[in-house]
C-alpha cells in the first residue's frame, strides 16, 4: 500500500505539463522509544502549555507565528501561506539540465517519488526516455511543506525522483574548520600515497546496496528481546584506545590483509563457477 499523498502539481517542461503526485521515497527504519519516569514505568507525555496564560492548549488553537522582534509575532494561517504568490507552489518547474556529476551530493536533502495521474502518464513516460537518452538531470524548484525547495529531478527504474536540496547558503563552509586547513597543508611521502592507492584499489567493487545491513538495529532489537524475556544483558568490554602507529606499517598490513582476502572470495567464485555453467546447460 502507497503512503498518503504528500503534494499535488505537474512537473512543468516547458510549455508540456505532467500532472503528478508527490510521496515520500523513503522511510526510516531506526527504533522508536517513549520516555518512561523510572520510578513506575509510567509514559511521560508533553502538553502544550502557553506560557502567557499557563493553560493547556488544543491542538486546533495553534496558529503558526514569525518572530520579528523580541517577543513580537506575526500570525499566520493556512490561507496566508496559499497565497504565496510563486509559481513552485503548484508546479515542478524545470528550469535547467545538468549531468548528475555536476551537482555535488553534500545538496542532497530527501528523495520523493512522482507519480504521474492518469492524463499525464504519456508525457511522463516521454520526458522519462528523453531524459535516458540525453543522461540529463532537471534541475527545478517546488514549494510544499512551507518552504520553496531547490530539487534535481532524475529518475529510478521507472519512476521519477525528485531530491530536494540545500540551498547554498545553507551549507557551511570548509573555512570554518581549522583542522581542515592543517590538513590539506600537511605533506605526504610518494611512497605512502602509492600504498593508500594499493589499498583503495583492493576494497574497490560494484556498488550493491543490498549486500549491506543495519547491524546496530538487528543488535539493539536482540537486547530488547532479552530484556523483554527477563535475560541479563552484559556491555561488553570497552575497546582499547588505538595507540600511535606507524602509519606506513598500517597501510602495508591492510594492503596485505585486503589482498588475502579477495583472493579468498575469488577462489569461491572459481569453486562455484562450474555448477553455474552446469545448471545453465540443463536449463
Amino acid at each position: 500500500m502507497p503512503p498518503r499523498t504528500m503534494w499535488k502539481g505537474a512537473i512543468s517542461f516547458g510549455l508540456v505539463s505532467i500532472p503528478v503526485r508527490l510521496y515520500p521515497a523513503t522511510e526510516e527504519r531506526a527504533l522508536r522509544f517513549n520516555q518512561l519516569h523510572d520510578a513506575d514505568g509510567g509514559r511521560v507525555r508533553y502538553l502544550r502549555v502557553c506560557s502567557a496564560c499557563g493553560e493547556e492548549v488544543a491542538f486546533e488553537h495553534i496558529v503558526k507565528g514569525y518572530e520579528i522582534e523580541k517577543d513580537r509575532y506575526v500570525q499566520l494561517t493556512d490561507g496566508d501561506l496559499d497565497a504565496v504568490p510563486v509559481e513552485s507552489s503548484r508546479a515542478i518547474e524545470i528550469l535547467q539540465f545538468v549531468e548528475l556529476d555536476e551537482i555535488d551530493p553534500i545538496l542532497f536533502k530527501k528523495s520523493y517519488y512522482l507519480v504521474p495521474e492518469e492524463v499525464g502518464v504519456k508525457p511522463y513516460a516521454l520526458l522519462r526516455r528523453a531524459m535516458a537518452d540525453t543522461g540529463r538531470v532537471g534541475i527545478a524548484k517546488v514549494s510544499f511543506r512551507d518552504k520553496e525547495h531547490l530539487a534535481a529531478l532524475r529518475f529510478r527504474e521507472d519512476a521519477f525522483v525528485l531530491e530536494t536540496m540545500f540551498w547554498p547558503e545553507e551549507i557551511r563552509e570548509t573555512a570554518a574548520f581549522d583542522e581542515l586547513a592543517r590538513a590539506g597543508a600537511t605533506k605526504v611521502r610518494a611512497q605512502e600515497v602509492q600504498m593508500a592507492t594499493s589499498l583503495i584499489d583492493n576494497l574497490t567493487a560494484a556498488f550493491d546496496p543490498a549486500q549491506y545491513r543495519d547491524e546496530y538495529r538487528e543488535a539493539l532489537l536482540a537486547i530488547i528481546e532479552k530484556k523483554a524475556e527477563g535475560q541479563t544483558v552484559e556491555a561488553p568490554a570497552p575497546a582499547e584506545a588505538p595507540g600511535v602507529v606507524d602509519l606506513m606499517a598500517a597501510l602495508k598490513a591492510s594492503v596485505e590483509a585486503t589482498a588475502k582476502r579477495e583472493a579468498g572470495r575469488g577462489a569461491k567464485r572459481a569453486e562455484r563457477a562450474p555448477a553455474r555453467r552446469r545448471r545453465a546447460a540443463t536449463a
